[in-house]
């Protein structure tokens, strides 16, 4: 393949996102055909040049970045998202026989693999960590380094040339509206021939968050290949138009703000004071965003939504209490979907440190035996949770509160088979290891098709795989607690397995070792059955 390829305006370039771990996603783009890249004769890897034009249009929340991959085969097995760019997994990177040579442009930073920054771009070899790499930049003629944003919005171009004579990769990167630097910003002297096979394919991976709305998108608009030579140039005013992207909004009403306030002066003045007494008369409704909520994956609401949808958190809309305030159902008016809200009250045992937890574990989760968290909403000391509703309710009024509605034993099985896959979910399926701490039937609710979804992660804590949570903290229901907990006061997964058992025997026998008043969540245990 010796040719440029410029990107069709109505697919616009996107690179598809097809495998879904979790919160992340990743997908590929390749060239259907082998690239001959060995000579035959030596063994030696032919010089080789290629060049695109990409655009990364930021969300909320963006990563993990697009990668430039040389592979012997088009189809990457075993791949997963997030910091492997879709390329690897933790078991085989840094694996020799992966057989891959690849140009990453890193848009999250990742310690675990050594990255840079946040912003970068790499040389990666049978791994994601780099063999070399340096921030997203330039160097100009006089050798300036000037640095640039890679999820900016805008169009760049990359070129990634290697020299078979000199074994000597090189990789430049620029802003579309200037010249080909003449210094590239990585140098690599380095054989490729023990890490490439005679044939080859290319390709082009992508990984990101799949939070629709507020992931960033992934687009490459134009690529030239070709091997023993230079890569053909690009055409600029041959490449798509790529969507409208938020930041370019906000700089258009800088501007208009800007014009704006010199030609009106004393005007504008008067329309702000007037403003700020409209805005303080309906401060009922005014959110602020913190810092810390952009790191978060579940959709943000606004309170006046849910004041509707719950109908001004009226009395009658109340599904159940606890040490944290009122769960209440809801309709939201947009969509008709009904929900569950719960309200943490001003005064709760409950606050904010345990609603960050809340939203910060399972907002990226997603499995069919967790409550989901459609989102949030925070308004000034208020804090809310936005549930898919339950029509069931929770497990503990099946067991204590209903003896007209007992359980089957095949129903109280599954129940059990259905909180065990949660936990299992996450102890040994998610990024990190996060210890429930508050396993029990009132935090178990049941679905219309009475499948089990474990909820209320208000204690819950994160760990690294392999390492122990860093909490001495003792929290959840004393019935509950392994008997070393209380003395060394360190929860792990040997601890969550200790409540799951407590869990079960309930469920099995009804055989309660605390108490199911609606207002114990944090009292002391007896033994009743």
């Amino acid at each position: 393949m010796n040719s440029a390829v410029y990107v069709n305006s109505t697919v616009n370039g996107r690179i598809p996102q097809v495998r879904t771990w979790l919160c992340l996603i990743a997908g590929h783009i390749f060239y259907k055909n082998p690239i001959q890249f060995k000579n035959s004769k030596n063994g030696s890897v032919f010089s080789f040049s290629t060049t695109f034009i990409f655009a990364i249009i930021p969300g909320h929340f963006h990563g993990h970045g697009i990668a430039f991959v040389v592979s012997p085969n088009k189809e990457i097995p075993g791949y997963y998202p997030g910091q492997y760019l879709g390329l690897f997994n933790r078991t085989n990177n840094g694996d020799s026989s992966n057989h891959i040579v690849a140009v990453e442009l890193d848009t999250a930073c990742s310690l675990d693999v050594n990255d840079t920054d946040d912003n970068h771009v790499g040389i990666d070899i049978n791994s994601v960590n780099s063999v070399a790499s340096a921030s997203a930049g330039y160097f100009t003629d006089e050798g300036k380094f000037i640095s640039v944003s890679l999820v900016s919005g805008d169009p760049m171009q990359i070129w990634i040339e290697y020299n078979g004579v000199e074994k000597k990769l090189n990789v430049t990167l620029y802003p579309i509206n200037l010249p080909s630097p003449k210094t590239p910003l990585l140098s690599l002297k380095k054989d490729l021939s023990p890490y490439m096979y005679d044939s080859m394919y290319v390709i082009f991976s992508s990984s990101t968050v799949s939070i629709s709305d507020t992931s960033s998108s992934h687009y490459i608009l134009a690529w030239s290949f070709k091997m023993n030579g230079s890569a053909d140039e690009l055409d600029l005013s041959r490449l798509p138009k790529i969507p409208r992207h938020d930041n370019g909004g906000i700089k258009q009403l800088k501007k208009i703000l800007a014009i704006t306030f010199s030609f009106t002066g004393l005007t504008l003045v008067l329309v702000l004071v007037f403003g700020f007494v409209l805005i303080s008369r309906k401060k009922r409704f005014i959110e602020i965003l913190e810092d810390w909520e952009v790191q978060f994956g579940p959709h943000r609401f606004s309170y006046k939504d849910l004041f509707k949808a719950t109908k001004g958190f009226k009395k009658r809309e109340v599904l159940g209490r606890g040490g944290f305030g009122r769960v209440y159902k809801g309709v939201l008016p947009s969509s008709n979907i009904q929900i569950a809200v719960k309200r943490i009250s001003h005064d709760s045992r409950q606050g904010m440190r345990e609603f960050v937890a809340e939203i910060a574990t399972i907002g990226r989760l997603r499995h069919p035996n967790l409550v989901r968290l459609l989102g949030y909403c925070r308004r000034k000391q208020e804090l809310l949770l936005v549930y898919d509703y339950m029509p069931n309710g929770s497990l503990d009024k099946f067991l204590y509160h209903q003896p007209n509605s007992s359980l089957y034993w095949t129903q109280r099985f599954k129940i059990i088979k259905d909180v065990a896959s949660a936990l299992f979910c996450l102890h040994q399926q998610w990024v990190q290891v996060i210890i429930h701490r508050d396993i029990k039937p009132a935090n178990v609710l049941i679905d219309s098709d009475m499948n089990a979804r474990l909820g209320d992660f208000g204690l819950a804590k994160q760990c690294d795989l392999g390492n122990d949570p860093q909490t001495y903290h003792v929290a959840g229901m004393l019935g509950y607690m392994a008997p070393e907990l209380a003395r060394i006061g360190k929860a792990n997964t040997s601890t969550d397995i200790y409540a799951f058992g407590i869990f079960m025997l309930e469920v099995t026998w009804l055989l309660s070792l605390v108490s199911h008043h609606p207002c114990s969540d944090y009292n002391t245990y007896h033994l009743s059955n």
